[in-house]
């Protein structure tokens, strides 16, 4: 089965699937003044061509880097997502397969950094983009001064691009997360239950999302409400038994 995290596979799936569609501009909760739309614009190809998005875990990055490239397939443009992770210590070949689209975003920055192979290749990448005028998206968990990437040319490089900071979200953004998340699979999530999840469950944003689908299938096969006795009932099904 073809990996859809790798380039060739994402020309041959739906949008819907490359790009999944909570990781949308709309979904997005408590951008920073402005980061939207700069964002956009880069997708759109009508943005300052180069820019990183900056935050810890649980910030946004990916959302936001994924969401870029939706909005650029939707204007017709071809775009391309690649954790650097998944490539790492190989990232030459990665990048040369990506030569063709219009918008590549690049997200976990960390990853590479200190590899001197992988540092080298990005910064040819960097210069073959820019001379061809694709659009690149950047995103690391650091400040570019902070991400131990050994190569200078590479760091003035990044250094160069437009940057945005982004902060993870507080219980007040979570709230409005999930029920912004909720909504758009037709859930009625009663701020009770949001509040109840938030303390039983934790505050991870991906867990939370993921738990949305499921409760989403549970509450369609019970057909009930997502109340706080109904949550309690589905995930203490989640519960060791007791020996």
């Amino acid at each position: 089965m073809t990996d859809p995290a790798s380039p060739g596979a994402a020309a041959q799936l739906p949008l819907a699937l490359r790009y999944p569609p909570d990781q949308r501009f709309e979904t997005f909760v408590g951008a920073p003044p402005g980061a939207l739309e700069q964002v956009r614009a880069l997708a759109a190809g009508a943005g300052a061509g180069w820019l990183l998005l900056q935050g810890p875990a649980g910030s946004g990055k990916t959302h936001l880097a994924l969401a870029a490239c939706a909005h650029a397939e939707a204007h017709g443009r071809r775009s391309a997502f690649l954790p650097l992770a998944s490539a790492a210590g190989r990232l030459a070949d990665a990048l040369g397969a990506l030569h063709e689209h219009d918008l590549i975003a690049l997200d976990g920055l960390d990853a590479i950094a200190g590899d001197r192979e992988d540092e080298v290749a990005l910064f040819h990448f960097h210069n073959r983009a820019r001379d061809a005028g694709r659009d690149v998206l950047y995103a690391a968990r650091e400040p570019v001064a902070a991400l131990g990437i050994g190569l200078p040319d590479l760091r003035s490089r990044l250094a160069a691009c437009a940057q945005v900071a982004l902060a993870p979200l507080d219980d007040a953004g979570r709230r409005e997360l999930l029920r912004v998340r909720a909504q758009r699979r037709g859930l009625a999530l009663e701020d009770a239950a949001i509040d109840w999840l938030l303390r039983r469950v934790g505050r991870d944003i991906a867990g939370l999302t993921g738990l949305l689908d499921r409760l989403d299938r549970a509450s369609l096969a019970a057909q009930r409400r997502l109340t706080v006795p109904f949550l309690r009932q589905v995930l203490s099904q989640d519960a060791p038994p007791r020996g």
